[in-house]
Order: C-alpha cells, then structure tokens, then sequence
C-alpha cells in the first residue's frame, strides 16, 4: 500500500443572525394605508391629548417638524403646506402592528415583539440561504401584503442589527435591507453612527462619552472592557461588546405579558357630557378586559384618567385621576366596566 496525507481544515462556525425589522413612520404610514391619496401628503400625528406631534411622515419631517414638539408651535407649517394632521388610533395601530407580526411569524423560525412597530428575527438555521435576497423578500412580503413600508437590518448582535436597520431606513442603496455580516462592515457602520444613537446608551451617559472625546459608536468600542465596566455598569459592557460583534442580549420569544394596560383616546370634539364619557370609558375597560384575557392575565388595581386640552390656554384646566385596588383580580368585562363607572363618578367634574 502507498502512504497518501489526509489535511482538511475546519470551517470556522458561522455567527447566528439577527433581524430587526422595523416599520417605517409606522403611524403616519398606517393612516396612508386606508388613504391612498396621503401618499405623498405630508402627515403628522398627535397624542393623546392632541397636544404633541408624536409621529412624522417624511414629507413632515422635511419641513421641519420636530418629535414631541406641541402642535401649536408647528402650527403655521401645518396651515401653510397642507399637512394632514391626525389624532392618534391605536385600535388602527394595534390592528396594523398584528398583521405585520402575524407574516414574520410565517417567514422566520420564532420573532420577539419588541414594540408597536419594531420585531427581533432569528435567522437560526439560515445558513443555506442568501440572507439579503430573503430580507427583501420579507421586505416585499410585508409591503405588498399590509401596505406598510418596513427597514430590515441584519447582524450577529442586536445591537448591530438596530444599527443596520437604520442604514438600511435611511439609504435607498440598500433597497430595505442591510446586512453587517463582517468585520470590515461592522466597523464601517459603527464610524458613521453617532454614540448617542446607540441602543442601550442612555441619555445620561452620552455627555460624559462625548466629554471623553467618544463621538463615534467605533470611538466608543475602542475602550477598554474595565473602563466600560467602571463608567457604565454590566449594562454599558453588554452594549459594548454587542458593538464588537459578541452577542449579549438573546431573543425573548416568550411574549412576556404586561405588567400594565392602557386604553385611551382623545375625542373628536370636546365635551363634558357625563354620559357620553361614563359610554366611552365602559368600551376602554372593555378592551383592557380583552387585552389581558389574551395574556392569560387578571388586574389588581384600575385607573380611570379624565383631562381637557392642555394647550387650549384660553380654557379651564382639569386634570384628574383615581386609582382602585380590586378586591379580587379580574379579567371580567363586566366588573371591569362596574368599577370603571365609580371612578369616573368620582372624579368627574361638570363643565
């Protein structure tokens, strides 16, 4: 027999990916999607209250209107460039945000909710696939099947994936989708994204970075581990290293319930018709009923809110609350509804 050398050299382990998808302008684009003549209308809509701009088209964007600013403030912007202006639906929203959910839920293994309009993805088991043509067709999927316009962005950490999907909102290159998969990448894009707008990095942190010459999310990366740990807590080092690419923050597909539920809505026209409020406060109770019946949840203690225009200054202010704790906790329409009834008696002031 002849002597013959075997040499073979290991594959190195691919890194498990991670998807963010991300609804763009989600309000404003929900409200297009049962108005196809807002499509290119600038659109911004208000809080609760109509007090505040809580989200912008990117027509509105382009004028200048700011997030959170009172509406009273932009309210010359809105009368001169015909901006549609829309009190906040979160029936419409939450329906919307379930559809989207409902086709990643088909398209990927398991997804974790991350908010209204924002879902972690796992690619687990991907690997024989080209990730950035499935992206856009999940992409497309989306689009095509609810009308909502989303970003996806792709990486091994879900802090990286955060970053991508904003690259890939914010250039049209990418055509929905961006994908960090290397190191020459993942650097790339983190010397272009300001430390601030770093999950993870809170508000009161981003002075002291800055303060210590760190702009850059690259910039931020380059400390040491001690350091990170020293200034920022266990907190700021799993955000560091997600940054570098080691995945910290694994995906909760449990769909932990809520802790707490709100229903609210401004109305359409002021009013203090006792009636009209006792009516409208019953079907909210009656939702949050609905709401943790779904989560398998009860209430211990309700909350009944009532609150005029807070920039309406040439009108009297009210704003009032009372709080309950229930004898025993419930998910029973009915009784929900009940003790809604005392609260709002309780609190309910005429004129």
């Amino acid at each position: 027999m002849g002597r013959g050398n075997l040499h073979y050299q290991e594959k190195p382990e691919k890194k498990k990916m991670i998807g963010l998808i991300d609804c763009n302008n989600f309000f404003a684009s929900c409200e297009r999607v049962f108005n196809p003549l807002l499509r290119e209308r600038p659109i911004v809509v208000l809080s609760n209250n109509d007090g505040c701009v809580v989200a912008r088209s990117n027509e509105a964007k382009a004028l200048g209107i700011g997030m959170g600013v009172p509406v009273f403030e932009v309210k010359e912007i809105i009368d001169k460039n015909n901006v549609a202006v829309f009190s906040s639906n979160y029936i419409l929203y939450g329906d919307m945000s379930h559809r989207v959910m409902s086709i990643l839920h088909e398209l990927v293994p398991s997804i974790e909710i991350y908010s209204i309009d924002e879902a972690f993805l796992s690619f687990e088991g991907f690997d024989h696939l080209d990730l950035y043509e499935y992206g856009k067709k999940i992409v497309r999927t989306i689009s095509n099947s609810t009308g909502i316009p989303v970003s996806l962005g792709i990486a091994p950490t879900k802090t990286l994936a955060k970053i991508a999907s904003k690259y890939a909102k914010k250039y049209k290159g990418y055509k929905g989708v961006c994908i960090i998969d290397t190191d020459e990448k993942r650097i790339k894009a983190l010397h272009q994204f300001e430390v601030g707008n770093v999950w993870g990095i809170g508000r009161q942190y981003v002075h002291r970075l800055e303060y210590y010459g760190m702009k850059t999310a690259y910039d931020f990366t380059l400390r040491s581990e001690s350091w990170v740990r020293k200034e920022m807590t266990i907190t700021g080092v799993r955000t560091w290293k997600e940054l570098k690419g080691i995945s910290c923050i694994g995906l909760d597909t449990t769909g932990t319930p809520k802790k707490s539920i709100c229903t609210s809505r401004s109305f359409g026209e002021m009013t203090d018709d006792y009636e009209v409020l006792r009516e409208t406060i019953a079907n909210f109770a009656a939702a949050c009923a609905k709401k943790l019946r779904e989560q398998n949840a009860a209430a211990n203690v309700m909350q009944v809110f009532i609150l005029t225009k807070l920039f309406r200054k040439d009108l009297p202010q009210y704003c009032q609350y009372q709080n309950y704790t229930l004898p025993v906790p419930t998910n029973n329409t009915s009784e929900l509804i009940r003790y809604s009834g005392f609260l709002l008696q309780a609190i309910y002031q005429k004129g």
